[in-house]
């Protein structure tokens, strides 16, 4: 039996997804997690095989949880389920140690595909991410946000979602100077000077949504 975990900010993809899994005669749901921190939290508790992981929630998000959970318990296997799908983004999450990486736009069998992949100790890349992936890397493409470390790419997805210096100091643990230093890095990196700037650079790049509502 293949116990799934599901980490996502909405409730209704929670539940709807939950409900999908259920039906399936090899899975059974675990738990939910609605913010990194509870995901983390929750998997510590649960023990599940499988964690399917929103990257972008509120909290520390889904790329630290990733990187925390794979640290600390590499049993459970994190595929991560997100809109974004961007070459950066796929790389970063890989780097954190997902087993995979899937957009909310595949299938539903993918989905179930994806989960008995990393299940078995198999990596899994979505079709339509693995196909931007090969082009990118046949183009010689890259993104700015390939400049970056994991520790910078997960401190701007931080500020992008509004997140204050004092905030991301407390959820990962770092002083606030630290946080300042990663912050200057990451601006020069990317050749931008504020907050807005690199929000409009993530918004070109597919980091982010141009809209998103706070979860309830």
């Amino acid at each position: 039996m293949i116990n799934v975990l599901i980490a996502d900010p909405y409730h209704l993809v929670r539940t709807s997804i939950a409900h999908r899994l259920d039906q399936e005669c090899d899975i059974a749901i675990a738990g939910e997690a609605a913010d990194g921190e509870s995901a983390v939290g929750q998997c510590r508790v649960k023990r599940p095989n499988v964690m399917l992981m929103d990257i972008r929630m509120p909290g520390i998000g889904g790329l630290e949880a990733t990187r925390r959970m794979h640290r600390s318990m590499p049993e459970t296997k994190v595929l991560a389920l997100t809109t974004h799908t961007s070459d950066s983004l796929a790389r970063h999450i890989l780097e954190a140690g997902a087993a995979g990486f899937l957009s909310k736009s595949s299938s539903y069998h993918e989905m179930l595909d994806a989960i008995r992949h990393v299940f078995h100790g198999r990596r899994y890349i979505g079709h339509n991410v693995a196909q931007r992936l090969a082009l990118a890397n046949m183009a010689g493409e890259a993104s700015r946000f390939d400049r970056l470390s994991l520790r910078e790419l997960q401190i701007a997805l931080m500020i992008v979602n509004c997140q204050r210096v004092a905030e991301i100091s407390e959820r990962l643990h770092l002083s606030s100077k630290t946080v300042h230093t990663y912050r200057y890095r990451l601006f020069e990196k990317l050749n931008v000077s504020t907050d807005v700037e690199l929000t409009h650079l993530a918004l070109r790049h597919g980091l982010v949504d141009g809209f998103e509502a706070t979860p309830p």
